[in-house]
């Protein structure tokens, strides 16, 4: 074999250093990031405390990606700005919606596949050339055609889908992969809700006709929102989006909207496109008119996209100054038991004896299917194991001590509100499992209450920017197009200073459209309505949800 142009001893040598590097890395990382920590181990004087150290309500932003960072959802990749490590707590809510997604389109007929990850050069993906992560070298060689790292997968899916779609008979075709893709953001990136590489599950269909196509765009969606509403506790809008905010190259773009009170700003939750017969035309996917002999018919083409920006959604909407938030459905602890009233004058025989109640307490919960763990953990007070796992936002404390086996009760309280109460051991299997869901309809409640008072259906122009600067989206009526569209983001520009990206003040930004609601209000007259663009001298089409967007 021949040797290696470096010696084993050097190479040792240089990985040495740049794990060294990392380590370096990591460290200060962690430093800038350290939680001080109070009330922790008996016997520590120190006046630390966990938790988070600024307010949602005054500095949202450094409040966010505190949380994230200390809720262990998140860490920051040191090697390269932009990117994030999704802990054990992020995948598993990630799973959670993966899970239930998957089940429900299998049940459609849609079939899970893998591309490559790579773009040929002379492949062109619309819209996002900006964007786009070249690779040129492969080792020390320069690649002679260099390639990109998806954004998306059409440019890569489509030229088999030609290839591979015959007949009439093959459509309804459907396939769906869960992967990463690459968007080399140039703006500010923060965790789960921009990100240079996020994952995400791509939807791409081929479908006879439009009636089809349509049918199915809108059974996506209506999942979507069941991803939000039913396991994140989540209310959005359904709508369609407007010419200039739909897909680049789709025939039409649905989609589910949120909203975050904390700053007034709506966010777009997932996307469901048509993209009508554009990519067929482009890639010549066809089949022979099942009507007309000989004929040659364009499929019609969907595609749709759930990403992990649903996570950040989740824990900007219903955590708090304390820490985390999760709805039952997706929390991968939904009940922590710690034991409690065990002191140094306890004897071993009554912890013994203690301990082995609350191992029947586990397992009770267990066999009833609530995923529960004990803090067993050694030297650390009551208190500093409380503020802990609110700070993670397990969805319901459970604390049992002598006097609770006592009266043959255990002790809970509530994360989302707070509530403290008591359950009859013999009542636990089915109690608090109707707790959970008490908790998970609650949060949901809570935040579409909010939403809907936020949500304001106006036609006069003047209380329009008052509106959004009061942290509101508002309903208008609109004319639809594009350059009124545009004015209207001018036009809506605020003089009173918001928080960016980076937490600091900088101008408020205009408001642009974020759906067209399919619900959509009364009072709109086609053919009478004016747009309420007041440099607009066109009729309104619909009510219009406009809103400061992320």
């Amino acid at each position: 074999m021949e040797e290696p142009k470096e010696t084993s001893k050097s190479a040792l040598k240089k990985a040495e250093k740049q794990a060294k590097m990392a380590a370096a890395k990591a460290e200060k990382a962690a430093k800038q990031a350290a939680l001080p920590v109070v009330g922790g181990k008996k016997g520590d004087d120190s006046k630390e405390v966990i938790g988070i150290t600024v307010s949602k309500n005054t500095n949202f932003s450094q409040w966010y990606q505190e949380l994230v960072l200390k809720a262990e959802l998140v860490e920051y990749y040191s090697e390269i700005s932009g990117f994030y490590i999704l802990r054990p707590g992020a995948m598993y809510v990630w799973n959670v919606i993966r899970a239930w997604f998957q089940e429900r389109i299998e049940e459609m007929g849609v079939e899970e596949t893998n591309f490559p990850m790579f773009l040929s050069s002379k492949d062109h993906v619309e819209g996002f050339a900006p964007e786009l992560a070249w690779v040129t070298k492969a080792g020390d060689k320069d690649l002679e055609v260099p390639v990109a790292v998806r954004p998306t997968s059409e440019a890569v899916m489509y030229p088999y889908y030609a290839k591979w779609i015959r007949s009439h008979r093959d459509l309804p075709f459907r396939l769906n992969q869960w992967n990463s893709v690459v968007r080399w953001e140039a703006k500010q990136t923060t965790p789960f809700l921009r990100a240079r590489e996020f994952l995400w599950q791509e939807g791409h269909t081929a479908h006879l006709t439009e009636e089809l196509a349509t049918k199915e765009v809108l059974e996506i969606l209506e999942l979507y929102a069941g991803v939000y509403e039913q396991l994140l506790a989540v209310p959005v809008v359904r709508g369609k989006k407007t010419e200039n905010e739909k897909f680049a190259g789709g025939y039409w773009t649905s989609t589910v909207e949120g909203y975050i009170p904390t700053n007034g700003r709506g966010i777009q939750g997932a996307t469901s496109h048509c993209l009508g017969q554009n990519f067929s035309k482009m890639f010549d996917i066809t089949v022979e008119d099942p009507d007309k002999k000989g004929d040659k018919l364009f499929v019609w083409q969907n595609s749709w996209g759930l990403s992990t920006r649903v996570i950040g959604v989740m824990v900007m909407l219903h955590s708090d100054d304390k820490g985390l938030v999760l709805p039952p459905r997706v929390a991968k602890t939904q009940v922590i038991l710690i034991p409690v009233g065990l002191t140094a004058k306890t004897s071993a025989e009554d912890r013994a004896s203690h301990a082995k109640k609350v191992e029947e307490l586990y397992d009770t919960l267990k066999n009833a299917k609530v995923r529960t763990d004990v803090d067993n953990r050694e030297g650390y007070t009551p208190g500093f194991k409380f503020a802990d796992w609110e700070l993670k936002g397990v969805p319901l404390r459970i604390e049992f001590g002598p006097k609770d086996a006592a009266k043959e009760v255990v002790s809970y309280a509530r994360r989302d509100t707070g509530e403290k109460g008591t359950i009859p051991i013999a009542e636990l299997a089915t109690k608090v499992p109707e707790l959970l869901e008490t908790i998970q309809k609650a949060l949901y409640d809570k935040a579409d209450a909010s939403f809907r008072e936020h949500r304001l259906v106006l036609t006069d122009w003047s209380k329009v920017v008052p509106a959004l600067d009061s942290r509101n989206v508002v309903i208008i009526p609109f004319c639809e197009a594009p350059a009124c569209e545009e004015r209207i983001k001018e036009l809506t520009k605020s003089e009173e200073a918001q928080e960016g990206p980076d937490g600091q003040k900088q101008p408020s930004m205009g408001m642009k459209s974020l759906c067209i609601p399919f619900d959509q209000p009364e009072g709109l007259v086609k053919g009478e309505t004016k747009c309420l663009n007041p440099e607009c001298s066109q009729f309104a089409k619909s009510w219009v949800m406009f809103g400061r967007s992320y």
